[in-house]
C-alpha cells in the first residue's frame, strides 16, 4: 500500500494542480505581494554577531562589564601622518575641524590636539587644574613648534591616546553617544555627516585622514554586505540564466526558470522580513542560495517534460507525469538538502541558527514555487517545437557518458587507486588546517577603511579593544597604593606584548598627577611613593571629581577598574598563546584570594565565538550525516547501501578539507559552513542514482552491469547538468569581497565538481564491484516508498489495480 499511496498521492496531486491551475498561479501572485510588503521590516545588523549564547561565561562576563563601564566600543578615531600639519594654517584648520563634530548630538566626546589638557598643580588651596594645552584661536610659526615639542616631548599621558611617538601621527578621538552605538543612527551619522566632511577637508588641505574605531568598520562593513547582496542576485541570475540557456537553447524555458526562482528569492526576503531576522554576512547568501540551488530543480522539471513531448507528443499527459515521476524524486533531494540547513537550527547559536530556520523553509518553498510555477506556466503555453528538444540528443553529452561508462567498466581499478590516494593526500593536509578567530579577515582587503585598519595597526599596534576588569573584592580598593603598582606591574606585561598596544587605565592618571606635583617634569611620570602620595594626595582629592578618566576607568564604589588595550588582528590561536603567556604571570600579580581579573570586550567575544561557532558547525556536520544516513536507511532499508552511498560524499569534504590545510585556508565559521551545504546538496546525486539503480535492478531482473550502466546514462545528463549550474553558481560568491564569502564560493564549487565525479565514476564502480554482497533480494528489500514512479508497464499495471480497488 505504501507503493500504491506514493503513487496515487502524486498522480492525484498532478489532477489538483492542473485543474485549479488559475486559482493556485493567483495565490502564488498573492503570496508574493504580501512577501513584498513585510520586506519592511528587515534590518541589517548593526552589530558585531555575538556568536555565544546568552548564557555562556565569557558573555556573562561581558555584562558584566558593560554593567560597570557602559558600552566600549563607541570610539572612532581619525588620524593623520603628515608633517605639514604643524604648520600655523593646517594646525588650525584641524582643529576647527575636529571641533565642528561637536555640533552632532550624536557625539558624546571629541578628544583633539586642540582639547587637551594639561594637569597642573596650584597652591593655595592645594589642588590640580586641568589648563588648555592651546589656549589662542590663531597661533604663530614659532607657537606650533612649541605646541609640537611639549606634546611629543612633555606629555606622555597622552602617547596612544593622541598621538604615536615613533612616527609623530597625530590622531583624535570621537566618542559616539553609547545609546546610538547600536542602532541605524551610527550609520546616518557615518555616511551622510563623516565620510563627506573627511573627504571634503582633504581635497581642501591636501591632507590623507585614517579613520577607524570599531563603530566606522562594522557601520563600512555592513555598508559592503549591503551592496553585495544585489550584486550577488544579478550575478547569480545572469550565470545560472547563461548556463540554463546554454543546456536547453530555449528562452522560453529560460525565462520560466528565473520567473520561478526570483519569486523565490523575493519569498526569501520576506521570511527574512516576517520572523525580524537582521541581514548578517550569512543570512545575505540566502536569496543568492536560492537562485542557486533553485535552477537545479528547474533542470529536472523541465528536462522530465520535454522528454515526454518528445516520447509521446501530448501536452496534458506529458505536465501530469512531471508531477508524478519527479516530483517525489525533486521533494526527497530537496528535503535532504533543507536537512543540511536544518541542523544548524538546532545549535546554540543565534546566528547560526536563523541561518538554518530562513535557508531550509526557503528550499522547501523553493521546491513547491518550481513545481507549481513550471507547470502551470507550461500548461498555458504551446507545446514546445522540435527545436526546443534538440539538447536532449546532443553528440558532446552522448561522448561524456560513453567516457564515464567505460571508466566503470574497464578502468575501476584507477578509479580506486586514484580515490585513495586523494583520501591520503587530504588526511595529510588536514593535519596542517588552523582555526582562525580573526574579526578582520574576512573583511575586503582592498576596502579603503581595510587599509587604514592596516594603518593604525602599525602606528597604534591596534584598533579592536581588548578589556581587562579588575575586581579588588572591596569598596575604593582601586586606589589603593598596593593596587596601582599592581596594575602598573600588569600595563608593563601588556605592553612587552607585541600584539598589544600601550594600556589606558586610572594608572595613567595617577603617574601624571605626580608628573604634574612636580611641575610637569616628564622624568616623574610614574607611581608615587608611600610618602610622596600623602603630598599629593591634598591636589587630587579636588581634581578627582571632576575628572573624566576616573569615572570611565574606575566604577562609582571604587571596587573595580578597567584597563584597556587595542590588540591587532591576531588569530584564536595566537590569543590563546597570549593568554596562556599571561595566565601565570596574571595569578602572580594578583593573588585570586585578593583579586578576581579577567578579559573581556568585543574583540574577545567574537574570538571565543568563533571556536565556540565551528564547535556548532562540526556538530551540525556531523548532524546532518548522520539525518542523511537514517534517511537512506529509510528509503533502502539496507545497511549496505548506507555505506556505499556516503563514501562518494564524505571522499570530496576531506578533498576540500585537505586543500584548505595545503591553501593556507583556515577554519573559520564561513569556511566551515562549505561542508554542510556541500554535503546536503551533493547526496541528492546519490539519491537520484541509487533511487535509479533500485527500479533498474527490478525491471531488469537483477542484471547488476546493465542496471548500474542504465542508471548511469538515466540520471548522468540530469546529474551533469545541474552539477555544472551548482559549480558556477556557488563560484559567483568568488566575486565578493569578503574573503569569507569568496572562500565558501570557491570550496564548495570545488566540493560539488568532486562529488559530482565520484557519483557518476566511484559510486556506480561500488556498486559493480560489490555486487554479490549488496544486490540481492535480501539486501536490497523493497522501499518504503518509491522514490521515482514505476517504469511505463509497471504504471499501467498500478493504474489497473487501482481502479479494481
Amino acid at each position: 500500500m505504501a507503493k500504491l499511496f506514493s503513487f496515487g498521492f502524486w498522480n492525484a496531486l498532478a489532477g489538483i494542480i492542473l485543474r485549479n491551475r488559475a486559482i493556485i498561479f493567483i495565490t502564488i501572485i498573492g503570496i508574493t505581494v504580501f512577501m513584498g510588503f513585510q520586506w519592511k521590516n528587515m534590518r541589517f545588523s548593526h552589530s558585531e554577531a555575538n556568536m555565544l549564547p546568552d548564557d555562556h561565561e565569557v558573555n556573562i562576563e561581558y555584562q558584566k562589564f558593560l554593567e560597570k563601564f557602559g558600552e566600549e566600543g563607541n570610539l572612532i578615531v581619525m588620524a593623520v601622518k603628515d608633517s605639514s600639519l604643524f604648520t600655523p594654517t593646517k594646525l588650525k584648520a584641524w582643529n576647527d575641524f575636529n571641533n565642528s563634530f561637536k555640533e552632532y548630538e550624536e557625539i558624546d566626546l571629541v578628544i583633539s590636539i586642540a582639547d587637551l589638557k594639561k594637569l597642573t598643580k596650584k597652591d593655595n588651596p592645594a589642588r590640580f587644574e586641568l589648563i588648555p594645552f592651546i589656549k589662542d584661536s590663531s597661533y604663530t610659526e614659532k607657537q606650533v613648534t612649541s605646541y609640537k615639542d611639549e606634546l611629543f616631548n612633555k606629555l606622555p599621558f597622552y602617547e596612544g591616546l593622541v598621538y604615536s611617538k615613533k612616527s609623530q601621527t597625530v590622531q583624535s578621538a570621537l566618542y559616539l553617544k553609547k545609546d546610538i552605538v547600536n542602532t541605524k543612527i551610527r550609520k546616518k551619522f557615518i555616511i551622510d555627516v563623516l565620510q563627506p566632511a573627511v573627504e571634503a577637508f582633504e581635497k581642501e588641505y591636501d591632507m590623507d585622514i585614517k579613520i577607524s574605531g570599531m563603530p566606522y568598520i562594522r557601520t563600512m562593513n555592513s555598508q559592503n554586505i549591503m551592496d553585495e547582496i544585489s550584486v550577488f542576485i544579478l550575478a547569480a541570475l545572469l550565470v545560472t540564466s547563461l548556463i540554463f540557456f546554454f543546456f536547453f537553447r530555449s528562452l522560453r524555458a529560460t525565462l520560466i526558470s528565473m520567473t520561478a526562482v526570483i519569486i523565490g528569492v523575493m519569498w526569501a526576503f520576506g521570511l527574512l522580513g516576517i520572523l525580524e531576522y537582521e541581514i548578517t554576512v550569512l543570512t545575505a547568501i540566502i536569496p543568492p542560495l536560492v537562485i542557486v540551488i533553485g535552477i537545479p530543480n528547474c533542470i529536472f522539471l523541465i528536462n522530465k517534460y520535454q522528454q515526454e513531448i518528445k516520447k509521446h507528443g501530448n501536452k496534458a499527459k506529458s505536465l501530469q507525469r512531471v508531477i508524478t515521476k519527479v516530483g517525489n524524486a525533486t521533494l526527497m533531494t530537496n528535503v535532504t538538502t533543507a536537512s543540511g540547513f536544518a541542523t544548524f537550527a538546532l545549535t546554540e547559536s543565534k546566528l547560526l541558527k536563523e541561518f538554518g530556520i530562513v535557508a531550509s523553509i526557503n528550499i522547501i518553498a523553493l521546491f513547491i514555487l518550481c513545481l507549481l510555477v513550471i507547470t502551470i506556466i507550461y500548461s498555458y503555453m504551446p507545446q514546445p517545437k522540435e527545436r526546443h528538444l534538440k539538447h536532449l540528443g546532443k553528440g558532446w553529452i552522448e561522448k561524456l557518458m560513453d567516457w564515464m561508462e567505460n571508466m566503470v567498466k574497464t578502468r575501476r581499478v584507477t578509479i580506486y587507486f586514484s580515490s585513495v590516494i586523494i583520501l591520503i593526500v587530504s588526511i595529510i593536509g588536514i593535519y596542517t588546517i588552523k582555526v582562525s578567530g580573526s574579526l578582520l579577515e574576512d573583511m575586503p582587503k582592498s576596502a579603503g577603511f581595510y587599509k587604514d585598519i592596516e594603518f593604525f595597526e602599525d602606528e597604534f599596534d591596534g584598533i579592536m579593544p581588548l578589556e581587562i576588569l579588575v575586581d579588588t573584592k572591596r569598596k575604593q580598593g582601586v586606589l589603593k597604593l598596593s593596587t596601582l603598582k599592581r596594575m602598573e606591574q600588569l600595563q608593563e606585561l601588556l605592553e612587552e606584548t607585541p600584539q598589544l598596544s600601550k594600556p589606558i587605565s586610572i594608572v595613567s592618571l595617577v603617574k601624571y598627577s605626580k608628573q604634574a606635583f612636580y611641575n610637569g617634569n616628564p622624568k616623574y611620570y610614574q607611581i608615587p611613593t608611600s610618602q610622596e602620595r600623602n603630598f599629593i594626595l591634598p591636589y587630587a582629592k579636588s581634581f578627582e571629581s571632576k575628572s573624566g578618566v576616573m569615572k570611565s576607568y574606575v566604577d562609582s564604589t571604587g571596587q573595580y577598574a578597567r584597563i584597556t588595550t587595542f590588540m591587532k588582528d591576531v588569530g584564536t590561536e595566537e590569543m590563546d598563546r597570549i593568554e596562556a603567556t599571561l595566565a601565570p604571570k596574571l595569578e602572580k600579580i594578583f593573588p585570586k584570594d585578593r583579586y578576581n581579573v579577567s578579559f573581556t570586550g568585543k574583540a574577545l567575544i567574537f574570538q571565543k565565538g568563533t571556536k565556540y561557532l565551528v564547535w556548532n558547525l562540526t556538530f551540525s556536520l556531523t548532524l546532518a550525516v548522520v539525518l542523511i544516513a537514517l534517511f537512506m536507511a529509510w528509503m533502502f532499508r539496507s545497511w549496505k547501501m548506507i555505506v556505499i552511498s556516503l563514501i562518494p560524499n564524505l571522499l570530496p569534504l576531506l578533498m576540500t578539507a585537505g586543500l584548505m590545510g595545503y591553501l593556507g585556508v583556515p577554519i573559520k565559521p564561513s569556511t566551515i559552513l562549505v561542508f554542510s551545504i556541500a554535503f546536503g546538496i551533493s547526496v541528492d546525486d546519490t539519491i537520484h542514482f541509487l533511487a535509479k539503480y533500485r527500479q533498474e535492478l527490478k525491471s531488469n531482473h537483477w542484471r547488476i552491469k546493465k542496471s548500474v550502466l542504465a542508471s548511469l546514462r538515466e540520471t548522468g545528463v540530469s546529474m551533469f547538468y545541474t552539477s555544472t549550474v551548482l559549480f558556477f553558481g556557488f563560484s559567483v560568491f568568488m566575486i565578493s569581497s569578503f574573503g569569507g564569502t569568496k572562500a565558501l564560493g570557491g570550496l564548495v564549487s570545488t566540493t560539488l565538481l568532486f562529488a559530482m565525479l565520484a557519483n557518476l565514476l566511484l559510486l556506480p564502480s561500488l556498486l559493480l564491484s560489490l555486487e554479490r554482497s549488496i544486490a540481492n533480494k535480501k539486501t536490497l528489500k523493497e522501499p518504503t516508498f518509491k522514490i521515482i514512479p514505476p517504469n511505463d508497464n509497471e504504471e499501467e499495471a498500478e493504474e489497473t489495480l487501482q481502479e479494481e480497488e
